[in-house]
């Protein structure tokens, strides 16, 4: 079980939004590691996660949890639960994926009175929280790209993994959805000693009940995968990873071309020093692209998941996310672009 309370307001498909409800015992001013806010402050925040792993990732156990922290924090909480694909969902092609984010965007303004939301996307969310925000930037009070890669040259193993001369995802999409064990054994090239150091550093902090809830519910979490759509699968492989059209602004939704110098809000970028699904580089060339002094860069230690739930998430980066938002998306919704 997660956390925080949630209602859904609305369902798509397999896909559903939620809103988060107050943590129990929260009171209008919580605060979260000295970062205090009056309840339900500012513009509401919309988290988008990745489209092949679950999002409670962002709500993951108590004092692990981004939600947790924001809802404490005073901000009207939701996020898009993109949900599991069924057989029929192959045909579900990256325009219909921008639409759907688009139409959970507008329920979100739509239900919190607000003219204008902050997007918060992670991972594989936030590259197409970053899309969204350049087709449609006049409904943004900001955006934060927490560990979402820009630039797929910078991709490292997984972009030399995905290259063409060797990797055809059209053949691979033919089949229908990827499934979760075909993404998984990517991720596992990666660090393929990796399952044999997770245990070891387990046995060492066994002992410890709160290491081993952590542990469990890391490893629940890790094993609960969800396939990607055949037709947006082969779109963002060979647009995204193969031929890099995002960050050369040639790539095009709906008849569309996606410049993120379009992307005028505050906007934060959240990199972690051992990522190797989205290495920094690839994260900041979002900031690079906008032309911008003022687009900021937090950096935070970690690995691509650890540096969100680990044990320094609740104390380094909510609180650097909830400060941000403190200065950049104050106003009910009203932030002003920047010129």
């Amino acid at each position: 079980m997660t956390p925080t309370p949630r209602d859904t307001l609305h369902q798509e498909g397999t896909a559903r939004l939620y809103r988060f409800r107050r943590p129990e015992g929260a009171s209008p001013r919580d605060s979260v590691r000295g970062v205090s806010r009056p309840a339900e402050a500012g513009p509401p925040v919309l988290l988008v996660p990745s489209l092949i792993n679950r999002w409670y990732i962002l709500d993951l156990r108590p004092g692990a949890s981004l939600v947790e922290a924001l809802t404490r924090a005073g901000f009207d909480t939701y996020c898009l639960d993109w949900g599991e694909p069924e057989d029929e969902d192959r045909y579900l092609g990256w325009e219909d994926v921008l639409a759907r984010l688009s139409r959970a965007a507008r329920a979100v303004r739509r239900r919190s009175g607000a003219e204008r939301l902050t997007l918060l996307g992670y991972c594989m969310g936030a590259t197409v929280a970053g899309i969204q925000a350049a087709l449609e930037p006049e409904g943004l009070a900001a955006f934060i790209n927490l560990l979402g890669p820009f630039d797929f040259r910078h991709a490292g193993l997984l972009g030399a993994m995905a290259d063409p001369r060797w990797f055809d995802a059209e053949a691979v999409a033919e089949a229908g959805n990827v499934s979760p064990l075909q993404m998984q054994s990517a991720f596992v090239l990666l660090r393929p000693t990796a399952q044999i150091g997770k245990w070891v550093s387990f046995a060492e902090r066994a002992p410890d009940p709160e290491a081993r809830e952590a542990f469990f519910s890391l490893e629940e979490w890790a094993a609960d995968n969800i396939p990607f759509p055949a037709a947006a699968y082969r779109t963002y492989i060979r647009e995204l990873y193969q031929q890099n059209l995002l960050v050369q602004g040639r790539h095009r939704v709906g008849g569309k071309r996606v410049d993120l110098s379009r992307i005028r809000c505050p906007v934060l970028t959240v990199v972690a020093e051992r990522d190797a699904i989205c290495p920094p580089q690839a994260a900041e060339a979002l900031n690079e692209a906008l032309g911008r002094p003022d687009a900021e860069v937090l950096r935070v230690s970690g690995g691509h998941v650890g540096a969100v739930v680990g044990a320094k998430a609740s104390r380094t980066l909510y609180p650097a996310i909830i400060s941000w938002l403190e200065r950049h998306a104050s106003g009910g919704g009203q932030a002003a672009w920047v010129d």
